[in-house]
Order: C-alpha cells, then structure tokens, then sequence
C-alpha cells in the first residue's frame, strides 16, 4: 500500500483527515479493490493511532466503499460490471437531461465559461497532465449542470464522478480518447449555444456511452488480472 504519513491540518479533525485520506486512496486506486485494510498497517502509514483508522473503516462501509466480511476483516469494495452498468447508465441519463435544458436555458457568460473550460482541457491534454484533465473534464459537465438551471444534478453526481474515479482515469490517460473527449465537448458546446436541446441531449448521451464502453472493457480485464 502506498498511503503518505498525514500532514496535520490545524482546522480538520484527526478523525476526519484519516477518513478522507484512505477515501481518497480507495477513490484513486491506491487501496485497490478486494485489498485487506489492516488497521495497524494503516495507522503506521499515517503516523495516527489505530482508533481514527477504525472509524475511518466503519464510515467507508456505510458509503459501500469498504466491505467486513465475518472473521476476515475489512476490505476494499469491488466494484462489479453490473454495479458500473447501473452507475453509468444513472449518468447517461443525468448527463442528457443537463444538456438538454441548458441549451434552453444557457446565458452568454456560461457559454464563454465552458468554451474556457474546454481550451484548458485542450491545453492540459496537450501536456498529458492527466490529473487537471480529470478535473476540467468535470468542472465542464458541472457547469453545464449549472447552466441547466438544475444545481440539484451537481450533487447527484459527486458520487458518481468517485466511484468511476480510477475507471476515468484509466479513460483519460488514452491520448485517443482524451484528445476525442475535447472534440465531443465542443460539438456539445455548439449545439448547446444554439438551443438544439435534443442535439445536445443526444450528443451528452453519445459521449457518456463511449466512456462507458471504454470502462466496462478496463473491469473485464481488471477481473482477468
């Protein structure tokens, strides 16, 4: 395992930084799925005591992250092709219905926020930066769910932008695919400046089923590993 010894931050909790660093290590694929969290391993890592790990452990299972099996331990959750089916067919339609009402309801200053966006991405592509394409990829589908006028699609895709975390990241370190990602968002962003709802409903959906074929053929061979 490869989790760093914390840095104290003096406004957060101990509790709280144990937590959101082993989350954080699960989201990322540090802690790999079906790998056993040992609590004193943990503890020694991050230079804490075993009770904040502990609790770190219980509240990661109660967000499906982490698995107790009888007499065995803690692990970290698999994730199975049905379980990413579910999730990304959850963004397909979350992702069409955001696009959708933006292209009615979009204002010019959201319209230069995303074309901003996507020159970032286009730049940070270029210099194969894959951690800040991961986030203007999501800084751009955000906005879009702002200029939807439907603020409430950003918080139901916080989970689901972490629980593909390391399938996106898998997708955004092809060049091929990140270099079609730039491409979809600005046909997106054209169809959305010109009020084609179903274009742009149609063209979100599109590029969220590329993604998710990509993914389910990374867990198949995850699973053959």
């Amino acid at each position: 395992m490869g989790i760093n010894k914390l840095t104290m931050d003096s406004y957060k909790p101990l509790r709280d930084l144990v937590f959101e660093n082993i989350r954080s290590a699960i989201i990322e694929g540090t802690l790999k799925p079906g790998e056993r969290l040992m609590e004193i391993q943990l503890a020694e890592q991050l230079g804490v005591s075993r009770t904040p790990v502990r609790e770190a452990i219980r509240k990661l299972e109660l967000e499906g992250l982490v698995i107790m099996l009888p007499r065995k331990g803690a692990y970290v959750a698999n994730i199975s092709k049905k379980e990413l089916i579910d999730i990304l067919e959850v963004r397909i339609g979350l992702e069409g219905i955001g696009s959708y009402y933006a292209a009615e309801r979009i204002s010019p200053d959201m319209i230069d926020k995303l074309e901003k966006i996507s020159q970032e991405l286009k730049e940070y592509v270029c210099l194969n930066d894959v951690e800040n394409m991961l986030r203007k990829d999501e800084e751009f589908h955000n906005c879009i769910f702002e200029a939807s006028g439907n603020t409430r699609l950003i918080s139901m895709m916080n989970s689901i932008w972490e629980t593909v975390y390391r399938f996106r990241l898998k997708y955004m370190s092809d060049y091929a695919s990140a270099v079609n990602i730039v491409e979809e968002h600005n046909r997106l962003i054209e169809a959305i400046k010109k009020g084609k709802a179903d274009l742009a409903e149609s063209l979100a959906k599109e590029h969220i089923e590329k993604a998710e074929q990509f993914m389910i053929e990374e867990l198949m061979q995850d699973e053959t590993v």
